[in-house]
């Protein structure tokens, strides 16, 4: 269970911190910020005084499953995608992504008037593909357990001339990204609520990064916190390790957005330098989350997007007496999956 004791395992030298927060500013969220006004939405922080009541504690919710595409993918996609040149934009781009990055990367290319290419591991939902190809994206496919997503991108990048628009490691992705926990902070102040707590459903950790700079800037006295599926952790043991951890091959969770194979360099020095830890959530926590979300809150959630919901549910993380933030990243999941889920 989580206490309000900060992480005392501070493997990262002030220096090393220093230059790895700097890779993005709150000034480069601002920017980004005031870039996306018109393009994504500002999207609600939700409170349930019965729910805090039956839990101890305030919960809030910043259901980026509002968002344009379904998740807050589009904010990162977008201020990087608005950088390209003319030129670049000819070229088009391309990108790994399991589904919500994918789609981000999509409506962006169309609004830009450029095209993309989402290379997708072979095993994503037919309707997350589906998805990607109603918004004009061409789609590769790969085997995630016998091929790296980086090196198929590369050898289509080399042979096509697309420009790369990585789902987390790259500055004005993270810029992008941390506009959700800007208004995170914005909308909780707005309650008269200050989190002690932020979770964050974490896969290539550039949203947990993200957010941990905004609050390290705006609010640091809360602690943020990575939230994964317990089999693909690779974020939490990485932190306690003090370098990038993988997760064993083979394994699967319904959390297929935020499957990751091991923390990537760009964001995994900021999370260390900044994070306070790590929290899992078993599949049966997250189907229990998804259908509390449904019943409670009358949002649709997707797998990956409410391990910081099931972490707080289950009791991995004391809610009592504290404000506990989450973001639900977003709601895309099919209809069927979704009732066979929350059946389950």
């Amino acid at each position: 269970m989580i206490t309000p004791e900060p992480r005392t395992d501070d493997g990262v030298t002030a220096s090393a911190a220093s230059d790895a927060v700097g890779v993005v500013t709150l000034a480069d969220v601002e920017a980004a910020a005031a870039a996306l006004e018109g393009i994504v939405f500002r999207t609600p922080l939700l409170a349930n005084a019965d729910v805090d009541a039956e839990l101890g504690g305030r919960l809030l919710i910043k259901a980026e499953c509002a968002q344009r595409t379904g998740a807050f993918k589009i904010r990162g996609a977008s201020n990087r995608m608005r950088r390209l040149s003319a030129a670049e934009r000819a070229r088009g781009a391309i990108t790994y992504s399991s589904g919500n990055h994918a789609l981000g990367v999509a409506l962006a290319g169309r609004l830009l008037n450029t095209s993309a290419l989402i290379v997708m591991p072979s095993d994503v939902p037919p309707a997350k593909m589906a998805a990607v190809r109603v918004l004009g994206a061409e789609i590769a496919t790969f085997d995630r357990d016998t091929e790296n997503s980086d090196e198929v991108v590369e050898r289509l990048r080399a042979r096509s001339g697309r420009i790369v628009v990585p789902p987390s490691a790259d500055p004005h992705v993270l810029a992008g990204a941390g506009t959700a926990a800007l208004e995170l902070v914005a909308q909780a102040r707005e309650l008269g609520a200050e989190p002690d707590i932020v979770l964050v459903p974490c896969g290539g950790g550039g949203l947990t990064a993200a957010t941990a700079v905004v609050m390290d800037a705006l609010a640091p006295a809360t602690r943020v916190y990575a939230a994964e599926p317990e089999l693909f952790d690779d974020t939490r043991r990485s932190l306690a390790a003090g370098t990038p951890v993988p997760n064993p091959k083979g394994r699967r969770t319904i959390c297929d957005s935020i499957m990751t194979p091991i923390p990537n360099d760009v964001t995994f020095p900021i999370n260390h330098a900044l994070l306070k830890g790590g929290v899992v959530a078993s599949d049966d926590a997250v189907r229990a989350a998804m259908r509390f979300a449904f019943e409670r809150y009358k949002i649709v959630v997707e797998p990956g997007a409410a391990v910081g919901l099931a972490a707080v549910l289950s009791g991995d993380v004391d809610i009592r007496g504290r404000t506990v933030a989450t973001i639900v990243t977003g709601g895309n999941v099919d209809p069927a999956r979704f009732c066979s889920l929350l059946a389950g």
